[in-house]
């Protein structure tokens, strides 16, 4: 009889596809609720207009592939409780609400792509709530992980947005003597997010490692240990570009010049936190050590 592998390829891959699905869907809630600070209904800057309008259509591929997988997985889980998807589905209230909360952030992302004002609002109830459904269970034992992701979502996930959305939009609206201005606005909107949280990050990612090891030594003689080592290698680098650009690249800020710089710096960044993303989908398919 083949013994199975330590780690299962296709969950890593699921993992890892997760991962992605919630920082597309949240990044674009970071960008428009502090990047753009409320600004994108301003009339005299079409750039805003534009910038939320991208955010949302990144928004609506981020939570339309969670609810891709959602579905995927929900066979699995209802054969688990020896009961079909649909009788699953209506019975399990955390089932239920997680495929509430992602078509209502569906729905608002579609609004807001469309320029409907109540759009932003609903996307947002969506997301958070939808990723931190557990509360409303009162499972506040195994928020843990859910506050890490999401923390980790609104600060990386914001930062590909605000690439991607926001500074290459604003060279397509703004004329070269605004662009800088307008960049620097964003990337000082944004800084406090990603200070905070990346602060909680750290916090409740030491509290689910140290809950996963039991013991410091199973750091460097297990397989689970080893695959961690790698993703605090590379979160460090993230954490380590991001202290970059905040105390050398943002001072600069406010000339053409400076904000292709951060740009660049910020792709670095966001590469640095695919490796991340990659590890961590890597670590959570791979069996806890023993206590």
């Amino acid at each position: 009889m083949q013994a199975e592998p330590l780690l299962p390829i296709s969950d890593a891959v699921k993992e890892f596809i997760g991962f992605v699905a919630l920082f597309l869907g949240a990044g674009p809630i970071g960008f428009r609720y502090f990047a753009l600070r409320g600004r994108s209904a301003d009339a005299d800057r079409p750039f805003y207009d534009d910038a939320a309008k991208r955010a949302a259509a990144i928004g609506l591929i981020g939570v339309a592939i969670g609810l891709v997988m959602a579905g995927t997985e929900l066979p699995a889980l209802a054969a688990r409780r020896h009961t079909s998807p649909g009788a699953f589905l209506t019975s399990d209230p955390a089932t239920m609400m997680q495929f509430g909360f992602l078509a209502l952030a569906l729905i608002g992302y579609a609004l807001a792509a469309l320029r409907v004002a109540v759009g932003w609002p609903l996307a947002l109830l969506g997301v958070i709530a939808g990723a931190l459904r557990l509360v409303f269970l009162g499972q506040w034992s195994r928020l843990i992980n859910p506050v890490h992701s999401l923390a980790a979502a609104l600060w990386i996930g914001t930062l590909f947005v605000l690439v991607v959305a926001g500074l290459s939009s604003v060279v397509i609206h703004e004329s070269r003597a605004q662009r800088g201005a307008i960049a620097a606005d964003m990337v000082n909107g944004f800084s406090p997010l990603a200070l905070t949280m990346g602060g909680v990050v750290v916090i409740f990612g030491l509290i689910t490692a140290w809950r996963h090891l039991h013991v410091l030594s199973n750091l460097w003689s297990t397989p689970y240990g080893y695959a961690l080592i790698a993703k605090l290698v590379f979160a460090a680098t993230v954490f380590g570009l991001g202290a970059w650009n905040r105390r050398r690249q943002r001072p600069r800020l406010g000339s053409e010049d400076a904000s292709i710089s951060i740009r660049r710096s910020s792709i670095g960044e966001l590469t640095a936190a695919t490796l991340v993303l990659i590890a961590t989908a890597i670590v959570v398919s791979l069996p806890a050590p023993k206590g």
